[in-house]
C-alpha cells in the first residue's frame, strides 16, 4: 500500500486532451463537448482497502466503490456504455486502475504532488490529464 492517502474533496483545476480521450472511446461530438465543458469535482473516501471516487459535475455523477487489488465488473454505462474488467491497486505512489473490455488500453492513475490530484486516462493511444486541488 502507498504512503499516501488520497481522502478528501478535490476542485477541478484543469484538463488537457479530453476531446481525443472521449473520441476514442466513440463518444458522440455532442457529447463530447458537454463532457469538455464540464469542470468535475473529485471525492476521495480511502478507507484501509477499500475506496470510493466520485466523479461529481452538474451533468452527471459517477462513483467507483470498490476494494483495491479485487477484479471487479465495473458499469461504465453512465460515460460510454460498456462494461469491463476493472482493478485497482497502488503501484509506489500512484492509484493504477486497469479497465479490460473492448477497448485496448484502457484504464487511469492517480498521484499526488503538493495539495494536487493527477489523474491520468487513457485509451488506445488517447491520454486526457486533469489537475485538481485539494480543498478539504
Amino acid at each position: 500500500m502507498s504512503k499516501e492517502n488520497l481522502s478528501g474533496y478535490y476542485s477541478f483545476v484543469s484538463q488537457e486532451n479530453m476531446d481525443e480521450y472521449l473520441k476514442a472511446l466513440d463518444i458522440n461530438i455532442a457529447l463530447r463537448k458537454i463532457v469538455c465543458l464540464l469542470h468535475p469535482d473529485k471525492e476521495i473516501i480511502q478507507n484501509g482497502n477499500h475506496m470510493i471516487i466520485k466523479t461529481l459535475t452538474t451533468f452527471r455523477n459517477f462513483n467507483m466503490d470498490f476494494e483495491l487489488g479485487k477484479e471487479f465488473e465495473e458499469d461504465l454505462g453512465p460515460v460510454d456504455g460498456r462494461k469491463c474488467q476493472t482493478t485497482v491497486a497502488w503501484e509506489g505512489d500512484e492509484l493504477i486502475c486497469v479497465q479490460k473490455g473492448e477497448k485496448q488500453n484502457r484504464g487511469w492513475k492517480h498521484w499526488i504532488v503538493g495539495d494536487l490530484l493527477h489523474l491520468e486516462m487513457t485509451v488506445e493511444g488517447a491520454v486526457a490529464k486533469q489537475v485538481f486541488r485539494k480543498v478539504k
